[in-house]
């Protein structure tokens, strides 16, 4: 039965998603049950991409990649696949009606990745609109769940959030980035100077896309809400953790949040988030 397929293809995407981010799956473990496994769906689509780009070394990334695109628009079209993650993520772009448009922009950000860009602002905007920006909006469609004006009005506020995630992950990731698959994302910063009064002007901007993103949070429907603001809480800790270390320590070590830390920011966050203080 082809139902059983189905659920398959939904553990799978949920596996990947639990193997990957402790915080990602902590927040879509507080969405109503309705909308966990879409956005199981969308991440693991998203992480198998990423994986294509940033792991698999001894293949042929350009090829990998290309078939990755070609096979999930096929998927999208014929509403099926025997890739289970592309097969989870069809039912979502199908059942959503998400914009081919943003997949297409996500797709393309990752060829950059696959290329040693030098990132101009303006390569620099369209990679954090591709790889981010536009995940955050396949998301809202999944939360607003087809209403087209809470849509509109919450679209600014989602992108926002979506790229204060990614510059923070730029920064946590800048070490391995740099030293082991030789990119640079900041415009007009050279790394191997990196100083405290570069990244405080990246930790500006960053800082100013969260007071905006908060925006929008505090909008969701309930059934969204409460597992959206875990996970912009993790992250702003785990900004605030970086915005306490120098740009030397960033640039030889990756800052994390123990799993022990995230626990504890999981109880203050919903309580925050039920009692109306955020």
């Amino acid at each position: 039965m082809k139902e059983i397929f189905d659920q398959l293809s939904a553990d799978c995407s949920k596996m990947i998603t639990k193997r990957y981010s402790t915080s990602f799956s902590l927040g879509i473990y507080f969405l109503s049950q309705k909308l966990r496994r879409p956005i199981y769906a969308i991440y693991g689509f998203v992480r198998l991409a990423d994986e294509i780009v940033d792991s698999f070394h001894e293949h042929d990334k350009v090829f990998l990649l290309d078939k990755f695109k070609r096979d999930c628009f096929e998927a999208i079209e014929d509403g099926i696949s025997l890739n289970p993650v592309l097969h989870s993520f069809q039912q979502v772009v199908n059942q959503y009606q998400i914009d081919k448009e943003l997949i297409t922009l996500f797709l393309d950000s990752m060829e950059m990745d696959l290329k040693q860009e030098t990132y101009t602002p303006e390569k620099y905007d369209r990679y954090i609109l591709g790889s981010a920006q536009v995940v955050g909006l396949m998301c809202l469609q999944v939360f607003t769940e087809g209403d087209k004006t809470e849509y509109d009005k919450l679209k600014d506020s989602a992108m926002k959030l979506g790229s204060a995630f990614q510059k923070v992950n730029f920064l946590r990731d800048v070490n391995a980035d740099f030293y082991t698959l030789n990119r640079t994302y900041f415009p007009n910063v050279n790394l191997e100077s990196f100083s405290n009064i570069e990244k405080k002007l990246i930790e500006n901007e960053i800082e100013t896309e969260f007071q905006e993103a908060l925006v929008g949070i505090r909008q969701l429907p309930a059934s969204s809400g409460s597992g959206v603001y875990l996970a912009y809480v993790y992250y702003k800790q785990l900004f605030n953790k970086i915005k306490r270390s120098t740009a030397e320590k960033v640039m030889s070590q990756r800052v994390r949040i123990s799993n022990t830390h995230k626990i504890g920011l999981m109880c203050d966050s919903l309580i925050r988030y039920k009692t109306n203080t955020i």
